[in-house]
């Protein structure tokens, strides 16, 4: 086997600002799928290829040297062009890919998410998927680690200069209540607040836009429950504990409770979310552009089409958003 403890690898720069921005070997193993030793043992080699110590090892958090912060901005620039190298070769042939790092939220796990696989698989025929999905916040927090290349999430109102976006769906935010709770023609507005309110969580991005919408629609409803999770929410509703508000998406991704629940406009003020393909800018050349013009019409067909059939109520609300929105 050769010996490259004098030179300086790429496997090495990647395993030193992974290590960088983890502060800690442990840390950086997982997010690169390593074992401790291997990224000790290519830290020794990268730091003896440059002649200087680049971390405090002993330290907790470990932290940079001036060596070290000097050679992480250098670092990533060398990360950013093997990128776009890999993207370049990618994109005039295909089979050049290797890997594919993605996020997903969990919102698009049981349709969209699989056919996107199935429909770029079948160009990248030699590339690996891994696939991660997740609530927004920590898929966007990966992708700016680099731990993933590219990512589908709600926007979360900070747009940082690192980032190119690419909208594929804008959704509103509906309520969701007991079969039966509200009579047809009947108030909405004047019913709901009479029943408890579950509500997703603050911890999530999601939770915090719900809060806050109330919040400047002077109206602090009665709730109990607080829950993580679509589908206890959505089980909860279907036994008639209470009502919640949600999107379409939320909705449908707990399904095996649609019967048992009817959907309603929200009966004050309307709000909505969009989402969006995210990746580092000038990373990967064209690829996240062609993503999302992949990406749109499978979600016209599996998430769009079938919901605005069912509620006609949600046509133009419920929409995919067209290239003319992209921000590169």
């Amino acid at each position: 086997m050769a010996d490259n403890s004098g030179r300086i690898t790429l496997w090495g720069i990647e395993i030193f600002v992974a290590t960088a921005e983890e502060a800690s070997i442990t840390a950086a193993a997982r997010r690169l799928g390593a074992s401790n030793s291997t990224v000790s043992q290519q830290l020794t080699n990268l730091e003896g290829a440059l002649g200087t110590a680049l971390l405090n090892r002993n330290e907790r958090p470990m932290s940079l040297t001036p060596a070290g912060r000097l050679f992480k901005q250098r670092a990533q620039t060398v990360l950013n062009v093997a990128a776009r190298a890999r993207a370049e070769l990618a994109r005039q042939d295909p089979s050049t890919l290797r890997q594919l790092r993605l996020g997903m939220i969990e919102d698009f796990d049981s349709d969209v998410t699989p056919a996107l696989l199935r429909e770029i698989a079948g160009d990248l025929i030699r590339c690996q998927f891994e696939l991660e999905t997740g609530a927004s916040h920590r898929l966007l927090d990966r992708l700016e680690a680099r731990a993933l290349d590219v990512v589908v999430a709600a926007e979360i109102g900070v747009e940082e200069n690192w980032m190119e976006a690419y909208p594929v769906l804008t959704e509103p935010f509906i309520a969701a209540v007991p079969k039966g709770l509200i009579e047809k023609g009947a108030d909405t507005r004047a019913k709901l607040p009479r029943a408890p309110l579950i509500l997703y969580t603050a911890r999530h991005h999601m939770g915090q836009i719900i809060r806050g919408h109330l919040t400047r629609q002077n109206l602090n409803l009665n709730h109990r429950f607080e829950l993580d999770s679509y589908h206890a929410i959505m089980a909860m509703v279907a036994a008639g504990a209470g009502w919640t508000i949600l999107t379409p998406l939320g909705v449908l991704h707990a399904h095996r409770f649609r019967d048992q629940v009817d959907l309603h406009p929200l009966p004050f003020a309307p709000l909505s979310r969009t989402i969006s393909l995210v990746a580092r800018r000038d990373v990967h050349e064209g690829f996240p552009a062609e993503m999302a013009a992949r990406l749109r019409p499978l979600i016209q067909e599996l998430v769009v089409s079938p919901a605005v059939s069912e509620f006609p109520w949600l046509r133009g609300t419920l929409r995919v958003e067209d290239s003319s929105k992209e921000r590169t």
